[in-house]
């Protein structure tokens, strides 16, 4: 029989199929077709076919807009919001309206088109996320922003329209729903227990036999969540209690690179080049953030479609429990 799971964060509920659950060689993932770097805007020497860089990595000293970069951050082309004007709130009778404020930025990974972040050196992983923090850092200084989204697509069943590496980051005038939700149900169990729930999830697999856990370092657990959404679907979470992912020191990005690189590795080495999306989930800026919020990397594989059934009740249909995947993912060499 399937057992429903509960979320304990945010209350959502999961059809997990514990009866016959799928293998790794049972998803219908079609493998990548990589169709090359000619013409590809993010490859190094393309630097003009791209908007002017916003900010680079890079170990030599290089001018703007030239090769010679390790990370690279632009403009998106074709932005979901535009930076440029006020936010100009209104009402339309029931209905609330606003000017399509925000900024929306593209992080090329690296400079080369066929290398995925299991492909990478640590310290070009730590670049990647030194990148997050640093247009993080700024962006906030925009009063008018009040929540940093970033996440990475993977694969055309992902979202991503390119093919080489890059994650985005998209700044917005408000909240999200799903944020929200996160952040009130973690304030709601501090309140009624004076503890974190990420830090009691952690502590929770921990002492129930690391079932679910597939790597941990100093500073890091990766983990399957007991009522994951989908199948496969790992978390990255900091043991130390932080509520924004920007305060992260030079020391913990070191063992977040490691870890981010292994679980990614892992998956790709289980599951061969399957789409998937990474999000970070962090607090709210430039608004009130609740110190009982965790912040946290949520790494999705698309294995299966979301149908009527997700979209009509909510639930996710989960076809490989997280213990069943937690252990392929352990036993990865």
């Amino acid at each position: 029989m399937p057992e429903l799971r509960k979320d304990p964060i945010v209350a959502r509920w999961v059809v997990v199929n514990v009866e016959k659950p799928y293998l790794p060689q049972d998803f219908n993932v079609s493998p990548f077709s990589w169709k090359g770097a000619t013409g590809c805007s993010f490859c190094t020497n393309n630097e003009h076919l791209t908007p002017p860089e916003i900010e680079a990595i890079s170990e030599v000293h290089r001018a703007p807009n030239t090769p010679g970069w390790k990370v690279r951050v632009v403009p998106n082309k074709f932005p979901a919001l535009k930076i440029e004007g006020t936010l100009d709130k209104q009402a339309m009778g029931i209905y609330d309206m606003s000017n399509g404020i925000g900024a929306h930025e593209v992080i090329i990974d690296n400079p080369d088109h066929f290398k995925g972040i299991p492909e990478l050196t640590d310290i070009e992983v730590e670049y990647i996320l030194k990148a997050y923090r640093s247009r993080s850092l700024d962006l906030r200084r925009d009063r008018r922003f009040k929540y940093l989204l970033i996440f990475k697509n993977v694969g055309v069943e992902a979202g991503a329209s390119l093919e080489h590496g890059h994650s985005q980051l998209i700044a917005l005038p408000m909240v999200p729903k799903n944020v929200k939700e996160e952040v009130k149900g973690a304030r709601h169990y501090y309140e009624y227990r004076e503890r974190c729930i990420f830090c009691d999830m952690l502590a929770y697999e921990a002492e129930n036999g690391h079932e679910r856990i597939v790597m941990e370092n100093e500073n890091f657990v990766s983990f399957c969540p007991l009522s994951s959404r989908f199948s496969f679907e790992t978390w990255i979470v900091p043991k130390q209690h932080s509520i924004d992912y920007a305060e992260i020191d030079d020391n913990r990005i070191k063992d977040l690179a490691k870890i981010l690189k292994e679980t990614l590795y892992r998956l790709k080495k289980v599951l061969g080049e399957h789409p998937y999306n990474y999000i970070i989930h962090t607090s709210p800026v430039n608004t009130d953030a609740h110190f009982s919020y965790h912040w946290h990397i949520e790494i999705m594989p698309k294995l299966t479609r979301v149908a009527g059934f997700e979209w009509g009740s909510g639930f996710y249909l989960v076809f490989t429990p997280p213990e069943i995947a937690a252990n392929y993912l352990k036993e990865v060499k």
